[in-house]
Formats: structure tokens, C-alpha cells, sequence
């Protein structure tokens, strides 16, 4: 119409027709449906974790970044389908870490931490980012973080800015004064202080409204003391069951799951009692706890790889004396513990602690589950149907099933039988998008 009005009036009709030729073309070229590209995904072999088995052969069918469909036989592919030959290939979930930190840089712990601003802290996270994807893991749960640079990388990735997993994160972590999530590391006249730092009950509420006010997905606290922080006994617990208490049932009511960092044996107990929905590292955890966490259906998160490289490249990392006189005691327990948990038969998901140890080793963690008592398939599980039911979120990702997010990984081989191939993943595809083919 602004077009027309802008003609002068002593143009003849003729004109007028020519003129709008175009747009109509263009019009009418709107209206006409395009069909959407599909996508045929040929593997020798596909994991279904919701059923606990593996299929041979199929085509997986992948429309509009989602599984359209699963062929058991290859029959007719849809007409103009771009086909994707994994020969000698078995397919998967995209993996799922329940504990990372992307901001963080395995180089930069104890006093060198004070060096790197919280923006430079972000940036980086954009390569930790990347190598967690190129490694297979197409989601993580991101538990702690400077700066808000978690949210900040969480949108990057989401506006395709950048490659990375799908983020869930929860900003600064939540913890008492002088406690595992505060900054220990100065002395008083520095004024040091934690971001997310609360004590008392109405403080911790108004904290967790604070990180639900500036983009977090999830709630994580410190409720006992930790391995790499100063001056804290790792196995003491913090928040008291009223300040716990208060802190799950504010992020439960606006709809956020809970985190809790625990290696003390009451800290976890405290914790489970208050309602949260996965306990970290869960080092001490006792036979009565574990009986505890079946009854709540409390999911645990161990990360059973990381002592390996704090005990091994800890000291050239900057991390702290102390912190591995703590990992010293508490790596055997916790490799113990998450024998007992999984043989009781507790809900496990996989959490790495990567940011502690280097990004793109995330899998790693698969050999030690297995290692310390997993079947393949429930470690498998513990990193794809079990991490996304406790997020709430297995009506959207988690396996290879039709309507759910097309998040696939590939490794050369049977991973069922070595589990240490998911070490060596040659593809991977995220919403329907593919980020790495050998």
C-alpha cells in the first residue's frame, strides 16, 4: 500500500501492474509450504535408554531439530532425505553432565582464581563450552559460577552465538559465611565475600529470589565444608535444617530443582531431609543415608573420575595443599560409597565436577561408574533418562525417541561392551544440527 500511494498519479495502469508483479510473486511464494529437510541417521546399532537395550540397524528420522520417527527396517526413506551413513557406527543420546563448571578453568585454582575477572572467566567458558559438546555431551547442569557468566553463556549458546551444550545453570552458588561457597582465600581487610553468601532463613529465600531474578534454572548450596576451599572441614556441615528447609521450599514453589554440594555424612542427611533433588559428591554418605535418599527418591551426583586429577595434576594447577590432603580422604570413600548407592539401587546421575579437571574429559567419568559397580547401560542411563527425568525435562531430551530433542552421539564400536569408547566420540548432533563427523 505505501508503495502504491507513492506513485505519481499520471502513471498509467500498465505500470502500476508491472511494479507489483514482484511482490505478488513473492507473496504467493510465502503461502506455498516448504517441506522440511529430513534428515536419515543409519547406524549399525542405537541405544535405547528408556528400555535399557540396544537395536540393530533402524533409521532414525530427524525433521525440524527434533526425532520424527524411528524405522526398525530400511525400507523407503522420505523423497529428497539427506542420508547419514554411521556404518560400523553405534548411535546414543547426547550425554548429559549434572555437574559442571564451564567457567571455570582447570589451570586456575587456589590463589591463582584471584587473577581472572569474572568476565575473562566467561569468555573462556565459551571454549570449555565448545569441548563439551565435541565430546558428546549435548546438556549440562552448570553448578556454580562467577559473575553470572553461566546465564550469560547459557543465551549465547541458546541465540546460536555460539557451540555449545544446552545449559541449565544456577549463577552464584549459595553458602554461609566463611563457608565452601564464600571467598576464603584473603584476609579480613580485603572484605572478601561469596556472591550468593546467606545465613538465616529469610536470607537464604530472598538469595535464591535473587538468582531466580538474574537467569537461573537450578539452585545450588554448599551444605557441608569442601576439597577446595580454604579452611573449611570437608566433612562439617553448614546450613542448618531450618536455613536448608527454607532455601528447597522457596526454589521448589518458583519451580527450580536443588543441588546440594555434600560430603558430610550429616550434611547429606540435612540435605536429603530437606527435600533436595540431587546431592553432589556425596562422599560419606552412610547406609542409613542411602536408605534415605531411596525413600525421598533423592538422586545422587559422584563424581568419581576428578580425585585422578586432583591427585595426579593438582599441585601444577595451583590447588592448594590442604585441598589435596582432603581429596586424600575423601576419593576412596566416595568410590566406596557409590558402590554401596548403586548396588541399594539409588536413582544416579552422572556429574563430573569438570572445571576441576580439564573440559572435553567429561566421559571419563563413564569407565569409573563402570568401574565401581554400573552395568554400561546404567551408566549410560545415569548420564542420559535418569539426568533428564530429574531435571524434569524427559519430555524433551534424554534419549532417541520420537518428539524428543534429535541430541545424538556416535562412537566406532559397542559401547556396551567397552565403555571407554564414549572416550572417542566421532559424531555428534544437537537439535538436529551436526557439530562433529569423522
Amino acid at each position: 500500500m505505501f508503495f502504491v500511494k507513492q506513485l505519481p498519479r499520471y502513471r498509467p495502469l500498465t505500470f502500476l501492474r508491472l511494479r507489483l508483479l514482484p511482490l505478488l510473486a513473492v507473496l504467493m511464494a510465502a503461502a506455498v509450504p516448504v517441506s522440511a529437510q529430513v534428515t536419515a541417521l543409519l547406524p549399525d546399532a542405537w541405544v535405547d535408554v528408556q528400555s535399557g537395550t540396544v537395536n540393530s540397524g533402524g533409521v532414525i528420522l530427524v525433521e525440524e531439530g527434533k526425532v520424527k520417527a524411528i524405522q526398525a527396517e530400511r525400507g523407503a526413506l522420505p523423497e529428497g532425505a539427506q542420508i547419514l551413513d554411521l556404518s560400523g557406527y553405534t548411535l546414543l543420546p547426547g550425554l548429559i553432565d549434572m555437574h559442571t563448571h564451564l567457567t571455570s578453568d582447570p589451570l586456575m585454582h587456589g590463589y591463582r582464581r584471584l587473577s581472572r575477572s569474572g568476565v575473562r572467566a566467561a569468555i573462556k567458558g565459551v571454549k570449555h563450552a565448545r569441548d563439551t559438546l565435541m565430546a558428546g555431551v549435548t546438556t549440562v547442569r552448570n553448578v556454580g559460577a562467577g559473575a553470572w557468566g553461566d546465564v550469560a553463556l547459557r543465551d549465547a549458546i541458546a541465540d546460536g552465538d555460539v557451540p555449545g551444550p544446552r545449559m541449565l545453570v544456577s549463577g552464584p552458588s549459595l553458602g554461609i559465611t566463611g563457608g565452601h561457597c564464600d571467598n576464603n582465600l584473603l584476609p579480613p581487610e580485603y572484605k572478601a565475600r561469596g556472591e550468593a553468601v546467606a545465613d538465616g532463613p529469610w536470607a537464604v529465600t530472598a538469595q535464591v529470589r535473587q538468582n531466580i531474578k538474574y537467569g537461573a534454572d537450578v539452585i545450588k548450596f554448599c551444605a557441608t565444608g569442601g576439597v577446595l576451599s580454604k579452611g573449611t572441614k570437608v566433612g562439617a556441615q553448614q546450613y542448618s535444617l531450618e536455613e536448608m528447609t527454607a532455601l528447597v521450599e522457596e526454589a521448589h514453589r518458583r519451580g527450580l530443582t536443588v543441588a546440594a554440594h555434600a560430603h558430610g555424612g550429616e550434611g547429606i542427611r540435612t540435605a536429603i531431609e530437606a527435600g533436595v533433588d540431587t546431592v553432589e559428591h556425596a562422599s560419606f554418605i552412610d547406609k542409613e543415608t542411602i536408605r534415605l535418599a531411596l525413600k525421598k527418591g533423592t538422586a545422587l551426583s559422584m563424581d568419581i573420575y576428578v580425585t585422578e586429577y586432583i591427585l595426579g595434576e593438582g599441585e601444577k594447577a595451583g590447588i592448594l595443599p590442604e585441598s589435596l590432603a582432603k581429596e586424600r580422604m575423601v576419593g576412596r570413600a566416595q568410590r566406596e560409597n557409590f558402590r554401596a548407592a548403586v548396588k541399594a539401587g539409588v536413582t544416579m546421575v552422572m556429574g563430573t565436577d569438570a572445571g576441576v579437571y580439564p573440559h572435553g574429559d567429561n566421559l571419563k567419568q563413564l569407565s569409573r561408574m563402570v568401574q565401581f559397580g554400573m552395568t554400561p547401560m546404567q551408566a549410560l542411563q545415569a548420564a542420559s533418562i535418569n539426568a533428564a527425568r530429574v531435571l524434569g525435562k524427559d519430555q524433551e531430551f534424554g534419549a532417541i525417541a520420537a518428539g524428543l530433542s534429535a541430541d545424538m552421539i556416535a562412537v566406532k564400536g559397542d559401547p556396551i561392551q567397552d565403555i571407554a569408547l564414549l572416550e572417542q566420540v566421532a559424531f555428534v548432533m544437537k537439535e538436529g544440527v551436526v557439530y562433529k563427523s569423522e
